[in-house]
């Protein structure tokens, strides 16, 4: 059995990269409210905290927050992806691996997290949430998206364009902001 180097951090705050077996399939999208539904019920077993999600047609990232003394974000992962799976048809084709075990081959088994250090690596993965389905070429501007939790916040995901006229020089103190307004 393998067994994966993950680090746990009681009261952790964690950036999650989940996806689905299938890459060209949109059931998370076509089925977000059993996705909702899921993560609520897990949520209500064992808490945490939402800081952002997006959820993309096969893929979804989301930042949580553990409660303290508790680090086992992976029985609450299993605990979505089992509730999910229970609820939608397998898909047609199941490797040889999954069915051995009883899966449904819906999702890929492991999942990527990234324990949240500082508040500038926090804005960094904030932004990775946001700009997600642009990157994926799903929208122009991130808050077309529907699906993302950024958008029930009052942030500016879609700034105006910087306005310079030419290069910011690289002076420190006073001159900097005089030359900068």
């Amino acid at each position: 059995m393998t067994h994966y180097r993950r680090r746990y951090v009681p009261g952790g705050t964690y950036f999650f990269t989940v996806r689905l077996q299938d890459q060209n399939s949109d059931l998370l999208t076509a089925r977000i409210d059993l996705l909702r539904n899921a993560t609520r019920l897990c949520m209500k077993r064992w808490p945490f905290e939402i800081a952002g999600a997006v959820i993309l047609p096969s893929k979804l990232h989301m930042i949580w927050t553990l409660p303290p003394d508790d680090a086992a974000f992976s029985k609450r992962w299993r605990l979505i992806k089992s509730t999910f799976s229970r609820h939608v048809p397998a898909p047609d084709h199941v490797a040889p691996s999954h069915s051995k075990r009883g899966e449904k081959g819906i999702w890929q088994r492991r999942f990527w997290e990234h324990v949240i250090r500082d508040e500038q690596d926090f804005d960094l993965h904030m932004h990775v949430i946001a700009s997600a389905p642009v990157h994926a070429g799903l929208v122009k501007r991130p808050g077309e998206w529907p699906y993302s939790s950024l958008q029930h916040r009052k942030m500016g995901l879609d700034p105006s364009p910087l306005k310079t006229i030419g290069p910011v020089p690289l002076v420190r103190g006073q001159k900097a902001a005089a030359i900068a307004s």
